[in-house]
């Protein structure tokens, strides 16, 4: 699991600084103030999507901790350190022990599963992870239609022949 995790850390990253190099060479090869409409919402876009891919990289280097830590063996490592948190112990005397954890991509999160069917997230992941990547990735998606929308009117209004 952690080295699928490095792996998604690894193309997050990549990924950002492409979308990053897109959205600005995109304003760079006309001009923040010469560009046209489509190309300034198609760099919004790219460099909004760079932004969401950010933040959800953090959530997920975060998680990979959590899961290095729950991974990691040794004489204390049941139930995995990374689910120990506030409450665990009085749990532990009802009868209610930590047996697994998972991780969830959407929202991102270390999930704790316990013996009575039942999980909760330990709170690794911070507050704003999630609703700063979705609000952002929304943004990215809005401008890239709208992009498109602005260059089909410009194209439609281009190619409209008054002789035909």
């Amino acid at each position: 699991m952690f080295y699928l995790l490095l792996l998604l850390v690894i193309v997050a990253a990549v990924t950002t600084f492409g979308l990053t190099g897109f959205g600005l060479g995109r304003l760079a090869r006309t001009g923040v103030r010469e560009a046209e409409a489509a190309t300034e919402l198609r760099a919004l876009g790219a460099l909004t999507g760079a932004a969401a891919l950010a933040v959800y990289t953090w959530g997920l280097l975060i998680v990979c901790g959590a899961v290095l830590t729950a991974e990691d063996g040794g004489t204390d490592s049941s139930p995995p350190q990374s689910c120990r948190t506030a409450g665990w112990e009085a749990r532990h005397q009802q009868g209610i022990d930590i047996v697994d954890y998972t991780v969830d991509f959407v929202p991102l999160g270390f999930v704790c599963e316990t013996s009575d069917g039942g999980s909760y997230d330990n709170g690794d992941v911070p507050g704003y992870v999630n609703p700063a990547s979705f609000g952002l990735a929304l943004l990215s998606v809005g401008c890239a239609v709208g992009a498109r929308r602005v260059a089909g009117r410009r194209a439609g209004a281009v190619g409209v022949s008054p002789t035909a």
